[in-house]
């Protein structure tokens, strides 16, 4: 009998280690005991899963305050084969980090990412007034620069994760000006035919529009109300071609295997030139998806049986 332990799997994140993407791995059970493997960006991690790599990546989708992240929405749209299979939520939270022996009346220069910073003002104002930002590519990076000289600043702007892995003071924590701040992560593999439908489910795609005219992004979204999907992001990012062009990235309420969403996206195939499916996928809240009865999946089916008996001649009942 073979004693060879199973080989583990490979799950990328854009890192260092301390992030709040951390967090949101921490939440896949089948991601525990296995290998996660830092990387330096978005666009690094779903490469590794696309060339066979890695066999997933978590990456950071969405935030309560900044809206979609651009670069994780780019990535998607430009990295062919690729399918959401889970989102996870992570509360935001931050605490002010400095070498060991620094007082909070010490610091002078804060070294922070901009978005980490913008979420911070209100408290720096209070707290450590007259400030000077020094700014840093990520929430751990701002920590890392403040201990190793390399970054100006006395004291950092991280996730509460960066105690665990490097050795630092924290002054102060949640100094976040926005108590109820979440990220959405989506974990994401090679394409993988969806799983089955739980009633609580999201399906994330990408369209382009067919023309520049007057209507068409409203004909694009009739294409959901008209079926009774309610879309909980819609946001535009440019196509780069060309000045104007635009793509737009959705997600739905609901799962391809429903009835009203697979009619929803033929019609969205009909209707434009370029239609990326993301994948369906169970909703981190787990909340059961509302919808009028006659969107159900029995409606659509009697459509078709009623549709079926004129066309057979059949008498009308």
């Amino acid at each position: 009998m073979s004693t060879d332990a199973p080989e583990r799997r490979t799950y990328s994140y854009p890192g260092p280690a301390g992030t709040f993407t951390e967090s949101a791995l921490a939440q896949v059970p089948e991601a525990r005991g296995q290998v996660w493997k830092p990387v330096h960006n978005v666009g690094e991690a779903l490469a590794d899963v696309a060339e066979g790599t890695s066999d997933a990546a978590m990456i950071a989708i969405e935030n309560t305050v900044e809206g979609g992240v651009s670069s994780a929405q780019d990535a998607l749209a430009e990295t062919p084969g690729l399918r959401i299979i889970g989102e996870y939520l992570v509360p935001v939270s931050f605490v002010l980090v400095a070498p060991r022996g620094t007082r909070l009346e010490d610091v002078q220069d804060v070294a922070a990412h901009p978005v980490a910073y913008a979420q911070c003002l209100a408290w720096l104002g209070r707290n450590v007034p007259g400030h000077r930002s020094v700014v840093a590519g990520s929430n751990v990076a701002s920590a890392l620069g403040v201990l190793d000289g390399s970054l100006p600043a006395q004291a950092a702007i991280a996730a509460p994760g960066v105690a665990d892995h490097y050795d630092v003071e924290v002054l102060a924590e949640n100094i976040g000006d926005n108590e109820h701040a979440v990220t959405r992560f989506v974990l994401v593999t090679r394409t993988v035919a969806p799983a089955e439908p739980t009633g609580a489910d999201k399906t994330s795609l990408i369209a382009e529009l067919p023309a520049e005219r007057s209507g068409a992004l409203l004909e694009m979204l009739e294409q959901f109300a008209t079926r009774g999907i309610n879309l909980s992001l819609i946001q535009s990012r440019p196509i780069g071609d060309r000045m104007g062009r635009y793509r737009f990235v959705i997600d739905a309420d609901g799962h391809i295997a429903d009835e009203r969403m697979a009619d929803a996206l033929m019609g969205l195939k009909r209707f434009s030139p370029n239609v990326i499916f993301l994948g369906s996928y169970p909703r981190a809240d787990r909340k059961i998806v509302q919808y009028p009865d006659r969107y159900s999946d029995e409606a659509f089916a009697d459509a078709r049986d009623w549709l079926r008996g004129l066309l057979s001649g059949e008498p009308d009942a």
